[in-house]
């Protein structure tokens, strides 16, 4: 078998997001059967509610971003706008909406992995616009206060590091090795109030 130390990590996400997605909508369904009842509209039914429903979405956008992604498929811009609503909603970062159309899932993984990067680099709030044209892909990341990582960001240019990150910034590791799945080079420019990935097509 193959050592493929990027295709194993996606398995290993595909596996995890399959086996957490049915309880979660196991308890989802538990909450609409509760609504139904007296507890509906106490704000311990509604805190749950919202709870439930940011680990649903979380789900959904770790199963496209992290799990397996087959050139054959397609996943449509409604589908990743929903997910991206629900996970959002109340966030400081203000996250355009993915643009319009069908694409490769893989295509699609290297984008939503590009988004990661680019909220690592707005945490106090800013906005991510993702962009379409025919050379290819430019996520950009702005903000009055940005927290960019040089060390990180320079994974995206070819630079190794020198150890592994912390969990929270896996996405510097795998966006190139995703980004070559899809057949689109990675960069990444940067400056003092904004952050740039670029997936060029080539």
């Amino acid at each position: 078998m193959a050592n493929d130390t990027n295709a194993i990590a996606a398995l290993i996400g595909s596996r995890i997001c399959h086996d957490l997605i049915s309880p979660i909508g196991a308890v989802s369904n538990g909450l609409e059967l509760l609504e139904l009842s007296n507890a509906a509209g106490s704000p311990e039914l509604s805190l749950v509610a919202d709870s439930v429903a940011h680990a649903n979405a979380r789900i959904r956008f770790f199963r496209l971003a992290f799990g397996v992604a087959c050139k054959e498929q397609e996943t449509g811009a409604e589908e990743v706008n929903s997910i991206l609503r629900d996970l959002h909603a109340d966030d400081r970062t203000e996250i355009e909406p993915f643009p319009a159309g069908y694409y490769p899932r893989t295509e699609v993984r290297a984008v939503l992995l590009a988004l990661l990067c680019a909220e690592q680099a707005v945490p106090y709030g800013g906005r991510i616009v993702m962009t379409l044209s025919e050379d290819g892909w430019v996520i950009r990341a702005t903000a009055e206060r940005m927290n960019v990582d040089a060390t990180l960001w320079d994974m995206l240019n070819g630079t190794q590091g020198t150890a592994l990150p912390a969990p929270a910034h896996v996405q510097f590791v795998i966006l190139p090795a995703a980004a070559w799945d899809a057949r689109l080079d990675c960069s990444a420019v940067v400056s003092d109030d904004a952050a740039e990935v670029r997936l060029r097509r080539g």
